[in-house]
């Protein structure tokens, strides 16, 4: 759950980037619109990964011992 949580903030991250580098919205380009429900949809499950990824900041790193 964390690799995949982790893949999903990075593709929102990059999407991110390309709204603030060339203004355009791969999301919202893809679903005919951001306002579109799709486009809300993955919005909504790039958001809820980026908040899963926040618990990874609490845990312990593991060893290689």
């Amino acid at each position: 759950m964390n690799k995949l949580a982790l893949i999903i903030t990075i593709i929102g991250a990059l999407n991110w980037g390309s709204i603030g580098l060339f203004q355009f919205d791969l999301v919202a380009w893809i679903c005919g619109g951001s306002g579109s429900l799709f486009a809300r949809i993955i919005y909504t499950v790039v958001a809820l990964a980026g908040i899963w990824c926040i618990t990874l900041l609490f845990k312990p790193a593991a060893r290689a011992d």
